[in-house]
């Protein structure tokens, strides 16, 4: 049963083709690499999948875009509900405030995690950039050390922390002359990427191949 109280047929296997064959949705959190290969077995078998993995770079990005001409693919870098409300907010705060509002974007997560920043605190960067209507690759500071001179109006800081069990933090920061709005999000308990990854599976179910986020399962497409 899901945790939303949804009855499920659950299909347990160690025979990935298999398992792509006999399911309606599959959900990968994984690796990039791994999430390739599950990638390549949605398309063979026309199976819909959920991508919770991060890290990937623009080939293997690439690669998974590809699989969407055949499969309903949903990829996000976190399936929390709120912090995907977060997201649609900082777009629209970064659409509302000019650029004379900096944009830092600081996450902290558990000593475990690989990589950083997060790809939430990533994606809330996209979201700050779209609202802005810049590229954030070329809008972005993600490394700040030694004499760096001055901030560069109009890019987008990152800061990352790490340490102890932390699930997930993250804050946009939007620093005027005389006033600063700070929008967060904490995760106290890693089932609510559970929840959410649930919601988007079964969302997703019937879906045409696309490409497809969490925006769309919460109907806060931009």
């Amino acid at each position: 049963m899901a945790l939303d109280g949804t009855p499920l047929d659950l299909c347990i296997s160690d025979d990935a083709s298999a398992l792509f064959a006999q399911s309606d949705v599959v959900i990968d959190f994984t690796a990039p690499k791994a999430s390739l290969t599950h990638a390549r077995l949605a398309a063979t078998h026309k199976t819909p999948l959920v991508v919770g993995s991060t890290g990937f770079d623009p080939d293997q990005q690439a690669a998974m875009d590809q699989a969407t001409a055949y499969i309903a693919l949903l990829q996000a870098a976190n399936f929390s509900l709120g912090v995907n409300l977060l997201h649609s907010l900082v777009r629209q705060a970064a659409q509302a405030l000019g650029p004379e509002f900096d944009i830092e974007i600081l996450e902290m997560h558990h000593r475990h995690k690989a990589d950083a920043p997060s790809g939430t605190a990533l994606a809330l960067g996209e979201a700050a950039a779209s609202g802005r209507g810049i590229d954030l690759a070329s809008h972005s500071d993600r490394v700040r050390d030694g004499i760096t001179g001055p901030r560069t109006e109009g890019h987008i800081g990152f800061a990352t922390l790490r340490g102890g069990d932390v699930a997930g933090e993250h804050a946009v920061l939007f620093a005027g002359a005389g006033e600063r709005i700070t929008l967060s999000h904490q995760a106290s308990d890693r089932m609510v990427f559970a929840r959410g990854a649930v919601k988007a599976a079964l969302w997703l179910v019937g879906k045409k191949a696309g490409q497809y986020d969490m925006m769309d399962v919460l109907g806060l497409k931009a």
